[in-house]
């Protein structure tokens, strides 16, 4: 049962062939037997998720449930979910019982879907290799000595484990897509906008936004249709019609133009990795669509633009977390300023303070000209190439990472590195444009991803492309095996 994907688990829950509870038991007994081997989760709700289940069955057995009603999924801790622990991955949020839910968490239990477990994650979503959670680094399912992507790698590691058949995730600078490539399942990080940031704790607000890991393409839009939406609560959630993402898959990919950014087939690629992607290149053109090499002459700058404009919004958001309200409290300060500095120096770990330190800096008062306001610049030219490109495609592919999935330890030494794992994902973040990472082939017994690319608010076409790609390759459909067969 833990091998079907959400469309066939929907079915066989309409069809009565197995009720919710049975289902939610069989991955609460899966995660029991296999989540210590990956930590991937944070907290499991248990008794939650049979209480949702049994109410799922009600509906179901009544004839008033949804495609999702029923089905079991895991959040990514970085969502409050009321009456749960939310700890962003972060000893400053340990003891934080969130009071409410959030946008996302809302819609998928208005859908009728389950909340098994909230899954580990790097804190504050920072990082890109999820070693750097408080409560320890999350192991790839393929190998446990190797990383699963971060930030959203406990997400990716429970649904490429199956040990849920979703999960949701967020994306800053590819959250989604770089662990979902890592972890052979399918991210997809819509437009900024489209699905509410309310009650998604804050990392870099103008980037950060909420999507879904799962095993297919087909989920995704079931996902998608159910967790997008305008809400008032949100400044920057978009006011858009929601279509089901559903229904357009299966469209036909003739005259389809598909643009390959030759900046993406850099020295930093890895050899095996581009074979993969010009083989999926090559299966969108037997599905008739044309390739032509376009060119995104600033998106070389994508990487050193991002590390400042995020770590300048983090060091804002993260200014609340003094111990006062809520969170951890420094034990037995002297007086006030003991207690601030005591609390956010244990409470933060290596990597958050870093960029804490980093957004700072830039947003002084001496060096706001020259490196805020211009990387601010630099990213509406990254935004500016992609809007040429798509003058003359409907859609952009390449690479989701330069490597397959590397070791654990390898680069928590070496920041830069470990940025550089993301450098074909951050333009999209910058430019708020849709994007996705879909299964394209295996080296070394590891996954590699491709990403698609799509026009704002284009998440159709591009779940359509990927659902095509889908129906004529197996690559989704492989799984770890052994233990968690």
């Amino acid at each position: 049962m833990h091998t079907r994907t959400l469309a066939e688990l929907s079915a066989a829950l309409h069809a009565r062939e197995v009720s919710s509870v049975e289902l939610t038991r069989h991955f609460l007994a899966r995660i029991d037997a296999l989540a210590d081997k990956l930590n991937a989760f944070v907290t499991v709700t248990a008794d939650a998720a049979l209480a949702q289940a049994e109410a799922a069955d009600a509906v179901l057995g009544a004839g008033e449930a949804g495609p999702l009603t029923g089905i079991p999924l895991v959040h990514k801790d970085i969502f409050c979910t009321r009456g749960v622990r939310t700890s962003c991955g972060s000893r400053m949020l340990d003891n934080f019982v969130a009071p409410y839910d959030a946008f996302a968490v809302e819609r998928l239990a208005e859908a009728g879907m389950v909340t098994l477990a909230k899954a580990n994650m790097d804190e504050f979503a920072m990082g890109s290799s999820n070693e750097t959670s408080w409560y320890g680094p999350v192991r790839n399912p393929w190998d446990l000595d190797k990383v699963p992507g971060g930030s959203s790698g406990g997400s990716a590691a429970a649904v490429a484990a199956r040990l849920a058949p979703a999960a949701t995730g967020t994306d800053t600078g590819g959250s989604i897509r770089q662990p979902a490539a890592l972890t052979g399942i399918t991210g997809l990080k819509p437009t900024y906008g489209r699905i509410s940031r309310f009650g998604m704790i804050a990392f870099a607000s103008s980037l950060d936004q909420a999507g879904t890991l799962t095993q297919t393409a087909e989920d995704a839009a079931l996902m998608l249709t159910a967790m997008a939406g305008h809400d008032p609560r949100d400044s920057t959630s978009v006011d858009e019609p929601v279509p089901d993402y559903r229904a357009t898959l299966g469209d036909d990919l003739e005259g389809l133009r598909v643009g390959v950014p030759r900046e993406f087939f850099d020295e930093g690629l890895d050899a095996a990795n581009a074979a993969a992607v010009q083989a999926a290149l090559d299966e969108f053109r037997k599905l008739g669509a044309t390739v032509e090499d376009v060119s995104l002459p600033n998106v070389g700058l994508s990487v050193p633009a991002y590390y400042v404009v995020a770590p300048a919004e983090c060091s804002s958001n993260l200014s609340r977390y003094d111990g006062v309200r809520f969170g951890y409290r420094a034990e037995d300060p002297v007086d006030l300023e003991d207690m601030y500095k005591r609390s956010r120096g244990e409470g933060f770990g290596a990597e958050v303070k870093r960029r804490i330190m980093t957004g700072a800096y830039v947003l002084s008062a001496g060096y706001y000209d020259a490196y805020y306001l211009k990387a601010q610049r630099v990213r509406q030219l990254i935004a500016e190439d992609f809007r040429q490109a798509f003058a003359s495609v409907d859609l952009l592919l390449g690479p989701t990472t330069p490597t397959p999935a590397f070791a654990l330890g390898a680069k928590t030494d070496d920041p830069v590195t470990m940025y550089l794992n993301d450098i074909y994902t951050i333009g999209v973040n910058l430019a708020g444009l849709p994007g996705m990472s879909v299964p394209c082939g295996m080296v070394d017994g590891l996954p590699v991803g491709l990403q698609l690319i799509g026009r704002h608010f284009d998440e159709a076409g591009l779940l359509n492309a990927a659902h095509r790609y889908q129906q004529v390759t197996d690559w989704h459909r492989l799984a770890p095996g052994g233990e968690f067969a």
